[in-house]
């Protein structure tokens, strides 16, 4: 199930440089708040699933990446 990828490079260069911006500002820009642990998480999925090329989301909805 996870060798299958369904996020193409460009949407993983994207996901991983955002999810890493997105867990610094949550966890250095927003030091100790609830709003930066929620952006600081949301970062993080956006990072494994960037450095995985495999999105749950992405497969139950049937997506397919557009171009590698």
């Amino acid at each position: 199930m996870l060798n299958r990828k369904n996020v193409g490079n460009k949407e993983r260069i994207a996901r991983v440089l955002g999810g890493c911006l997105m867990i610094l500002y949550g966890l250095i820009g927003l030091e100790g708040k609830s709003l930066g642990i929620t952006i600081a998480s949301v970062g993080f999925v956006s990072l494994v699933t960037g450095a995985l090329r495999y999105c749950p989301m992405r497969a139950v909805f049937g997506c397919k990446p557009r171009g590698n």
